[in-house]
């Protein structure tokens, strides 16, 4: 039971540090340049290489997506 107590005191301890309103939305939040990557592109500062094309932004929208 004791087991039980202290997993349910961990689970409460690791939501408590989420901001207020954010839900668990802002636990699985996927930045700009992971999704560029996981679509097969890279975040460039410079122009887009040949053959690929701007998909997005990364950095802050300092820089490209290019696919």
């Amino acid at each position: 039971m004791k087991v039980l107590y202290l997993l349910l005191l961990s689970l409460c301890l690791l939501f408590s540090q989420i901001a207020p309103g954010a839900g668990l939305v802002t636990l699985f939040h996927r930045y700009p340049e992971y999704e560029c990557v996981k679509r097969g592109g890279t975040c460039n500062f410079s122009p887009c290489p040949r053959f690929t094309r701007i998909q997005g932004s990364c950095y802050q929208g300092r820089a490209k997506c290019c696919v």
